[in-house]
């Protein structure tokens, strides 16, 4: 879906980026007969990686036409468009959790732990797309899990909760750079503690959830972390807004995304993937380090 803001760069110059798992000379030539199309002009490229990513720059058109014209005509591809000469590699990634860097939302598997899954589900993802107040949703949901033994986190913890490919990589590679990293997650510190620690996150804010002898009391601690708090992490982190990268999924995320300098949507809902600068469809979290301009060769491997 194509973005609902652009940014502006100096001589109006953009810089494209095709990321997939197999790209070809012709990829590149549709990418640049769509971008000709909207009376932009497409430059030499450069590889990044050959075969997996690639740079056009590209002089006039703005920011998400262009995204939008690239990735109709190469739809297998991850496409980011960012102002050419901006500071391209971030030093500050700030990352939601849930279905961003692990692969799962921890509240709907813990439901599942209560036979409760598709009832709490339904509500994620109604949440999520934004159809709902995120934070009467949560503890609307929480209120469901009461009585459920927390011996059940450490199960589900470990039976439940894996990293998203890509992620240890790609927060290796940018620490390596000297960028810092916080970890905000509407979820629950729980999860996000260890999830945080083993990925070497330097901060995070999860939500607590409420436990009393043993098991859940059906509340959560406030005040909730909600999309206000990931916005003012950002804002607060001392970093100038265009040396930050910020990545999600949900409605939740989306005033991070709108405020970094560089926004990504990460396999998103629709409202998510409108207000960013792009949308990663089909790469995993790896494709944020091309987004960056790390080839392979720079990058910090993490298994």
């Amino acid at each position: 879906m194509m973005a609902t803001r652009g940014r502006s760069a100096a001589g109006g110059s953009m810089l494209v980026t095709l990321i997939a798992a197999r790209l070809s000379p012709g990829d590149v030539t549709a990418a640049s007969d769509a971008l000709r199309g909207l009376g932009a002009v497409p430059a030499a490229v450069t590889w990044l990686d050959p075969s997996e990513a690639v740079d056009i720059p590209v002089r006039g058109g703005a920011q998400p036409a262009l995204r939008a014209a690239v990735e109709a005509a190469v739809p297998h591809a991850d496409v980011v468009v960012q102002p050419m000469g901006a500071e391209r590699r971030k030093r500050l990634l700030i990352a939601d959790m849930d279905s961003t860097m692990i692969g799962c939302e921890c509240i709907d598997e813990l439901a599942d732990y209560a036979g409760l899954k598709l009832e709490v589900a339904a509500v994620t993802e109604a949440a999520m797309r934004g159809d709902l107040d995120f934070a009467g949703a949560l503890r609307a949901r929480v209120a469901l899990l009461k009585g459920l033994d927390e011996s059940v986190i450490a199960r589900c913890l470990a039976e439940r909760v894996r990293e998203t490919p890509g992620g240890s990589t790609l927060l290796a590679t940018m620490r390596k750079a000297g960028a810092r990293a916080i970890l905000v997650s509407g979820g629950f510190s729980a999860f996000a503690e260890p999830v945080g620690r083993a990925l070497s996150f330097d901060r995070i804010v999860a939500n607590r959830l409420g436990i009393t002898n043993g098991r859940l009391d059906g509340t959560v601690g406030e005040p909730i972390v909600d999309a206000a708090t990931k916005r003012t992490e950002l804002l607060g982190a001392g970093v100038p807004l265009e040396e930050t990268l910020a990545v999600g999924d949900g409605a939740n995320d989306i005033p991070m995304l709108e405020a970094a300098g560089l926004g990504i949507a990460f396999h998103a809902k629709p409202r998510a993937a409108a207000a960013a600068d792009a949308h990663i469809r089909h790469g995993d979290l790896s494709a944020l380090l091309w987004a960056q301009g790390y080839a392979r060769r720079d990058w910090e491997m993490r298994t």
